[in-house]
């Protein structure tokens, strides 16, 4: 499967930012995505295993429990490949952080006077 394939799916991206945060538990991933997508214990462990066997977590059994963690290696490889399409939005990003600077600078050299008109 390729990496944009499992990325495209929003209950395998909700729970690769849930893992961003640090080893979870299989038992605590699947509260959050049964009540944040109403999917069922099982439809939530297939996503964990496509993650698991496209190498976007890892897992360690800890007795009874699962931990699941992100592997950073195929993100790296997506954000490899989207290098190539930063230079169509960074120079437009560029020129608007500096408008938004010259607006601040302005606003600060003058700042707007009270309309007394409305009194």
């Amino acid at each position: 499967m390729h990496a944009f394939d499992v990325l495209g799916d929003p209950v395998r991206r909700r729970i690769l930012e849930l893992l961003a945060q640090g080893e979870q538990t299989a038992g605590g991933i699947g509260a959050v995505i049964q009540e944040e997508f109403g999917i069922s214990q099982p439809a939530v462990s297939q996503h964990l295993r496509v993650l698991r066997d496209n190498g976007f977590t890892t897992v360690r059994p800890e007795g009874a429990r699962r931990l699941y963690a992100v592997d950073p290696r195929p993100l790296r490889e997506v954000d490899e490949w989207l290098a190539g399409f930063r230079g169509f939005w960074a120079p437009k990003l560029d020129a608007l952080a500096t408008e938004l600077a010259r607006g601040r600078r302005a606003r600060r050299a003058h700042p707007p006077t009270e309309d007394r008109s409305t009194r």
